[in-house]
């Protein structure tokens, strides 16, 4: 397969893997700060997904979504338990 970026209307079996995996670390690596929570909060957010047991293959089997975009945004929640992330 071609080194190419990912197709938004591609299937994930058509995708070179690693080119994708690498698109989506770049995106969170450029993701406008204004719209992240700070550093601390994210990694706090990621050890929650962690330890939960709908986290498979960096996805969260609920919603889908893969968990470290969805941690990275300011407005970001756990789609099981809106309150999960909520500082104690």
């Amino acid at each position: 397969m071609t080194n190419r970026p990912p197709c938004r209307k591609c299937l994930i079996d058509e995708l070179d893997k690693d080119s994708f995996f690498d698109s989506l670390s770049e995106y969170i690596s450029h993701y406008p700060k204004d719209k992240s929570c700070n550093e601390q909060e994210y990694k706090r957010r990621l050890e929650i997904c962690k330890g939960c047991e709908r986290l498979t293959d960096a996805m969260c089997e609920l919603c889908g979504c893969f968990v470290e975009l969805r941690a990275l945004k300011k407005n970001g929640y756990c789609p099981d338990i809106k309150d999960r992330w909520r500082k104690g």
